[in-house]
């Protein structure tokens, strides 16, 4: 006799880990598009207005993302984690240094998602210095999935994991790389000469 599991029991579970293969493939995205505005890939025309509302829209989709693949743990009836295990880095005792590392990276990527509001009072130098931190919210996102995610396991997942890490890991390195010196302006500008009159000239 075979025992039967209401799969609704696991409804709020199998909810969350759908979204969390859902955020980090969009924070995958999000950061693809950061680092090519970055680069030099967003120098045609209209191509860095583009990619910047492109990138604000994903950022945030991100975020709400990540908040519903805590929040729906909440109504999980086998870990009944509360809101502040979900909230706190390492207070949820399951799998702790993995869902640690989530929740740091969830808040994060919401400090920087949300400093696209706050550029202007920060001021842009120290905006960019933060947005430097979005692949370490990356890399805090892709070791929770593999050190807590159900499917960490599955050849489907492994790959899909590659598949949308590759492309910011290719921007990243090669933002890295150090760039061709560019000619000093002095090179560039038109070299202008006295006119001096001959020595026996006449100063008539």
């Amino acid at each position: 006799m075979t025992s039967y599991t209401d799969p609704t029991q696991h409804l709020f579970w199998l909810a969350s880990r759908a979204l969390g293969i859902v955020a980090i493939a969009l924070l995958a995205t999000s950061v693809t598009l950061g680092l090519a505005l970055s680069g030099r890939y967003s120098r045609r025309p209209g191509m860095a207005a583009q990619l910047k509302h492109l990138h604000e829209a994903v950022a945030l989709t991100a975020l709400a993302a990540i908040a519903g693949h805590g929040l729906l743990l909440l109504g999980d009836s086998y870990l009944r984690p509360g809101l502040a295990r979900i909230a706190l880095p390492f207070a949820l005792a399951v799998k702790q240094t993995w869902t640690g590392m989530g929740v740091i990276g969830g808040w994060l990527a919401a400090l920087l998602g949300l400093s696209f509001y706050a550029r202007r009072f920060i001021g842009v130098r120290t905006w960019r210095w933060l947005h430097r931190w979005t692949v370490a919210a990356y890399g805090l996102a892709v070791m929770h999935a593999l050190g807590a995610g159900t499917d960490a396991a599955s050849p489907w997942f492994v790959v899909l994991l590659a598949l949308i890490t590759a492309p910011p890991a290719f921007l990243f390195v090669l933002k890295l790389l150090p760039q061709s010196r560019r000619a000093r302006p002095e090179l560039h500008r038109p070299v202008v000469t006295a006119l001096k009159p001959p020595a026996n000239a006449s100063l008539d």
